[in-house]
């Protein structure tokens, strides 16, 4: 990143620039090498006191001394990615949301309170789309006053890494006392070419429900009851997919929902014994072909940021990161 005019280094950046995506450089004084120097690229959240606190697009927050700052500017946001769906994070947190949708839910101001006995985050965490109408420190605490009522811990779930996401959000949770506990990625792709993949899928089976095979591979079914088939089964247009195994469970599974123009692609999952086999490419193509049907023309996806077997695979896919998520929950 070129900090430079007239071959100078020159701190373009003042308190006023808040909230915007800046670039900067700083001094570090190192033990034994010696004077070294560091770039940190993000959303400046504060500039109080002194130092500088800005939120990466990992939702990491990194505090600046200003007196260590030898360079800085505002930086435009991250350019269009030149390949899959134009799409905006408000477009995507709207489609994601109905993809999952808790067996409870209540407003507070633009914000969406969401519980489902506790199955899954996703489910049981507070959407912060807009103003919730009251101070944030307010609006924290009955979060957890709403969650603590129902006996499920408080999240919030937030968004960094795209234009319109909410590093200023995350940035102010951490001034109160919440901490990140889970992050992963929102990724997104074409779905035609994902429908096209070279896959044999006239063994799946495609149902609006999933059946008792279905969940006996469903990792997360550990708690069965109603709410978890609510969750389940929610969505626009929901589908199941099941690859059928030899020894009772199915040997991979998978579920999509169709949304207008996008299909999001969950619980993907094969049979530790029947890994690298294909399986989980052709749960992906047969549910991609069906979205394809129905008029879909996009696909999205979530993945956890450490689950390196499945990010290869939505590589390989085309899937390109468009923002991450977060869960923040009270320290």
């Amino acid at each position: 990143m070129e900090f430079t005019i007239g071959g100078r280094l020159e701190v373009r950046i003042t308190p006023a620039d808040v909230g915007k995506r800046v670039s900067v450089r700083c001094r570090t004084d190192s033990a034994g090498t010696g004077l070294e120097f560091t770039d940190t690229i993000g959303v400046l959240t504060s500039w109080n006191g002194g130092v500088l606190s800005i939120t990466r697009k990992s939702g990491e927050s990194v505090h600046i001394a200003e007196s260590s700052l030898v360079a800085g500017k505002v930086v435009p946001a991250a350019p269009a990615r030149r390949r899959g769906p134009a799409a905006s994070f408000e477009e995507l947190a709207d489609v994601t949301a109905r993809a999952w949708q808790p067996v409870e839910s209540e407003a507070l101001g633009d914000w969406r309170l969401r519980a489902a006995g506790g199955f899954t985050r996703r489910a049981n965490s507070a959407l912060p789309l807009g103003d919730p109408g009251l101070p944030l420190g307010e609006a924290f605490g009955r979060v957890g006053s709403w969650y603590e009522e129902r006996g499920l811990p408080a999240y919030i779930q937030t968004a960094t890494g795209a234009e319109g996401t909410q590093e200023t959000l995350c940035a102010e949770l951490e001034r109160h006392g919440w901490r990140r506990e889970v992050s992963a990625e929102v990724r997104i792709a074409a779905l035609a070419p994902v429908g096209d993949l070279d896959a044999d899928v006239s063994a799946v089976r495609l149902t609006r429900e999933p059946d008792a095979a279905w969940l006996a591979r469903y990792q997360r079914f550990s708690t069965p009851g109603p709410h978890v088939l609510r969750v389940l089964g929610s969505g626009p247009s929901v589908w199941f997919a099941t690859v059928p195994g030899d020894a009772g469970a199915p040997d991979a599974i998978g579920r999509c929902v169709v949304d207008g123009r996008w299909a999001g692609f969950m619980a993907v999952e094969v049979a530790p014994e029947q890994r690298r086999r294909g399986l989980a490419t052709t749960v992906m193509t047969a549910l991609a072909r069906r979205a394809l049907d129905e008029g879909a023309s996009a696909a999205w996806l979530q993945v956890e940021e450490d689950n390196e077997g499945a990010r290869a695979l939505y590589d390989g896919m085309g899937f390109t990161p468009h923002h991450r998520y977060h869960h923040f929950r009270p320290a």
